[in-house]
């Protein structure tokens, strides 16, 4: 009986602190300063380990030059370049092929759905795959995060993201038996927001946002790039929205339904076109609203490597009213935000997110953007994107994040062989497309 009432007197205790420290303050948005303290010792440590780690790669680089004769560097130049000027040769075949397996080993599609590389080490083993011994001090140090981690962060992180999960499909589910009126959409944004700080305080979130005067308005739409799920909650810390987007199975699927009973939200089954239409409609209809929240949207349809900004889909723009852009940067030197879909499920990823040091982000509310006369839906959102990618500091690419899962469509192959038939007939320049 004895072990026993020591077990629950240390969760008792375990709750207690939890509960006081760092649940209290986080539902009402406020600070105690922990994790300020947390983010410096942390910094400080980094900073400490990438001095040392620079100094081996110091003398491992003097060994590695003796003894090699250098690195062959890629050639950047676009292909037309290449060829300009001149007529085409049969020795032209070797420029062509090099440039393809150039592509194929490293193109700038595919790698922007794998995790983001770092410049220097962050002391987890998954940013380092060939890790290997430095120094007695960076292993001991390495050791000491592995038990901080593992023993200390993670049963702290576990138990909020429990509160703060359950407390968000009960709250949700409760408020949903309401009848529609004014206090059914405060207590709807009540739980919405404490229980989404609850969720980012369970990751050791530190999020700072730029040019809150800029935050989406009611009946508007807010369009974000996307790097991970945890962007709706990085988002609703600071307001909330009526979100748009797939349906999901498993965990993400339960939080869904819930959420759905309290806020009108859009969920959708992105493989059937009926339901794209109906959601149009949906959208129009609520955006007409100017008392419902504004809608959340990522217009790139799936999640990329907090390095890039892909094709934002038109359907998105189509809808009309004010569009709201948002820019998220994450830094991935405290953790890997990205999340590979294809790779990890949904609770997988959650762990590496919880064993990661801390997520460290920056939000740029942006103003307002409306379309053009004479604009259409892509070029508008060709306009948004790139003021997006601009302003998080990303490339902006022409590409469909699709590609993630679906082959490349035979139009673009096409039109990629008739851009290489113009370099061999005419004199290597794309620009005979205009005479």
């Amino acid at each position: 009986m004895e072990g026993g009432d020591l077990a629950v007197k240390i969760l008792s205790t375990w709750l207690t602190l939890v509960l006081v420290l760092i649940l209290l303050p986080s539902a009402f948005g406020v600070s105690l300063g922990i994790s300020e303290l947390y983010m410096k010792i942390l910094v400080k440590t980094l900073e400490w380990a990438t001095l040392r780690i620079e100094k081996g790669v110091q003398k491992e680089s003097v060994l590695k030059n003796s003894a090699s004769g250098g690195i062959i560097q890629r050639d950047e130049s676009p292909m037309e370049k290449g060829l300009s000027g001149r007529d085409f040769e049969l020795s032209d075949a070797f420029y062509f092929s090099k440039k393809g397996l150039e592509a194929i080993v490293e193109d700038e599609v595919t790698q922007r759905f794998s995790s983001e590389e770092l410049v220097s080490w962050n002391l987890l083993t998954r940013t380092n795959v060939n890790f290997q011994y430095i120094s007695l001090r960076l292993t001991m140090v390495w050791v000491l995060g592995v038990i901080v981690r593992y023993c200390v962060l993670l049963p702290l992180r576990v138990t909020l993201a429990f509160i703060g999960i359950s407390l968000l499909v009960i709250g949700t589910t409760l408020v949903g038996q309401l009848p529609d009126n004014s206090l059914k959409t405060w207590l709807s944004e009540l739980v919405h927001l404490t229980c989404c700080r609850i969720c980012v305080r369970a990751l050791s979130g530190t999020i700072h946002y730029h040019n809150k005067q800029y935050r989406p308005q009611k009946g508007g739409i807010c369009v974000a790039n996307h790097t991970s799920p945890i962007d709706v909650l990085i988002l609703t810390t600071d307001g909330c929205y009526a979100m748009v987007g797939q349906v999901h199975g498993g965990l993400m699927g339960i939080i869904q339904r819930a959420m759905v009973k309290a806020c009108p939200h859009v969920w959708f089954e992105r493989s059937e076109m009926k339901d794209r239409h109906q959601v149009t409609k949906r959208l129009k209809e609520h955006i007409a609203d100017k008392k419902k929240l504004p809608i959340l949207i990522f217009p790139e349809g799936t999640c990329i490597n907090n390095t890039s900004v892909m094709m934002f889909k038109k359907g998105s723009f189509e809808i009309g009213g004010t569009i709201y852009p948002v820019a998220i940067k994450y830094n991935p030197q405290f953790g890997d935000a990205f999340w590979n879909s294809s790779k990890y499920n949904m609770v997988s990823y959650l762990l590496r997110m919880m064993t990661s040091w801390a997520i460290v982000c920056d939000v740029w509310y942006m103003p307002p953007m409306i379309r053009e006369e004479g604009e259409d839906a892509v070029q508008f959102a060709n306009r948004v994107k790139s003021a997006i990618a601009i302003q998080g500091g990303l490339t902006e690419l022409s590409w469909d994040g699709g590609l993630k899962r679906a082959k490349v469509k035979d139009t673009f192959k096409e039109e990629q062989q008739k851009n290489y038939s113009k370099m061999i007939v005419g004199n290597g320049s794309l620009n005979s497309q205009l005479d």
